[in-house]
């Protein structure tokens, strides 16, 4: 029976399938987003043995070959280290492979149509798909197997990611909260003022099976104070078979996420964010925090929601200037995947930002490595956010950070790119305070900032030390003067 694993975080991504369905080429490509090793576990058969699969039919029989394919999956599934692992179509036929999946790994189906299926292998030297009826009927004989098994499906690298990291991408999908939410226990909706009077009754009508009490928060970056904080504690009433649901942008999933990692220490939550920006960033990969004055989000903590509810549908909803904010995440996201998202439809963009997202975090959840690359011109973000006491939207700042690291970088026509689709201007805050946030940057070094810089498109360097007559005149550069 399936595990009922939410995620992949610290266990082996398993990929199961009928013949045909791509594990293999999907899996190599999941491998190397997730920078975990890959083990493709025919092609491990076959080495192992020396013999090719349809001669080792034709010498051991099918049982015989069972055999020798459940002991190697065993042996696989059974090492520490975290990989995706492509199974063979048949290995989940043994029960103690689906025992060892349930306990060790995150399962993710690879659907397939059998046509398509048949269409991909038939020609081919497989023992079991010489024949297209027979083919069929196996396909048909298996399918309440890897149904068990399943945690999840997918049917490409960017479905696997998703699926991997919790997170559920469509639209209206906020209509499905009762049966996306997991648990059965009572939730806490956490609901942005703004969103309550135009999604709220949605999100309470689809979680009506469940106990379910409400809570507002202030919009915007008003909700991360230590006050708002200390409030929603004080209200909260649900035990640890309970959970917290955040509705909002990325402040209001920022505070209920960091509210569900501190309170009774650490109760389940789900995001489920409204705008642009919380649906390709702020709500994926499970950092919460709260601001401190002239500090931004250096009080939080890392707790990885149990599910992410990404519905596109919400966003039709949002003001323009929200929408740009969202905007300068995806032009960012994009800068960093050498791949211009921002030229697809908004659904595609979301998709695709949260898919590279949650590889990225899923590889590194506790921001010791690779994770950092997402800081991309937040730097210099927010420092103006400080100095402006937070009253520069997100976007307008993440725009200009952008356009401070592509300077630095040595890349003119990316720094154009980023004029052009967020038209960024230069704000008026105090020189010296956004200075002072700059050096107080989570990521700096005896009061040295470290940058993110890209080599090119898709080629990021994180860590990197920038002479401070540098940054400053970066800085200077998104400050009006005539304050």
């Amino acid at each position: 029976m399936a595990s009922a694993h939410l995620n992949a975080l610290g266990r082996h991504l398993a990929l199961a399938g009928f013949m045909g369905s791509g594990k293999s080429r999907l899996g190599a490509g999941v491998a190397t987003r997730l920078g975990r090793p890959f083990v493709d576990l025919d092609r491990e058969i076959e080495a192992r043995a020396g013999s090719t699969i349809a001669d080792l039919f034709t010498d051991r029989g099918e049982s015989g070959f069972r055999e020798l394919e459940e002991r190697v999956a065993l042996e696989a599934l059974g090492h520490g280290e975290a990989a995706v692992v492509a199974l063979g179509g048949g290995a989940v036929l043994s029960e103690r492979t689906r025992d060892v999946l349930a306990v060790r790994a995150f399962t993710v189906l690879i659907d397939v149509e059998p046509e398509t299926a048949w269409q991909r292998v038939s020609g081919s030297d497989r023992p079991l798909a010489q024949e297209e009826d027979a083919f069929n009927a196996l396909h048909r004989d298996r399918q309440p197997v890897y149904d068990a098994v399943a945690d999840a499906r997918a049917r490409d690298v960017d479905g696997i990611l998703l699926a991997a990291a919790g997170v559920h991408v469509e639209v209206g999908s906020i209509d499905e909260l009762d049966t996306l939410v997991p648990g059965d226990g009572a939730l806490e909706l956490v609901v942005d003022e703004h969103v309550a009077g135009i999604h709220g009754v949605r999100a309470q009508v689809a979680l009506g099976g469940r106990d379910v009490a409400g809570h507002e928060v202030p919009a915007g970056e008003a909700a991360k104070a230590a006050a708002v904080l200390e409030r929603l504690w004080g209200r909260l009433r649900i035990g640890r078979d309970g959970g917290i649901v955040a509705l909002g942008g990325g402040s209001t999933t920022d505070l209920a996420g960091f509210a569900a990692a501190t309170y009774m220490r650490g109760v389940p939550w789900t995001a489920v964010p409204t705008t642009l920006v919380g649906q390709v960033d702020a709500g994926i990969g499970g950092k919460t925090a709260i601001d401190l004055p002239g500090a931004k989000n250096v009080v939080g903590a890392f707790h990885w929601p149990v599910r992410v509810v990404c519905d596109p549908g919400l966003l039709t909803t949002l003001p323009e200037a929200e929408r740009r904010n969202g905007l300068a995440e995806v032009v960012k996201t994009g800068l960093l995947a050498g791949d211009r998202v921002w030229e697809r439809p908004e659904p595609e963009q979301v998709r695709a930002c949260a898919a590279f997202k949650s590889g990225i975090c899923l590889a590194d959840p506790h921001d010791r490595g690779g994770r950092a690359q997402l800081n991309l011109g937040h730097t210099f973000a927010h420092a103006l956010e400080a100095a402006a006491g937070y009253a520069l939207p997100h976007g307008r700042a993440v725009a200009l950070g952008l356009l401070a690291a592509l300077r630095l970088s040595g890349l003119p026509d990316e720094a154009r790119v980023v004029e052009e689709l967020l038209a960024p201007e230069p704000v008026a805050v105090d020189p010296d305070a956004a200075w002072t946030a700059l050096a107080r940057d989570k990521k700096a070094e005896g009061g040295a900032p470290r940058l993110v810089l890209l080599d090119a498109p898709g080629q990021p360097r994180w860590g990197v030390a920038v002479p401070e007559a540098d940054v400053r005149r970066a800085l200077g550069e998104l400050i009006d003067g005539r304050q």
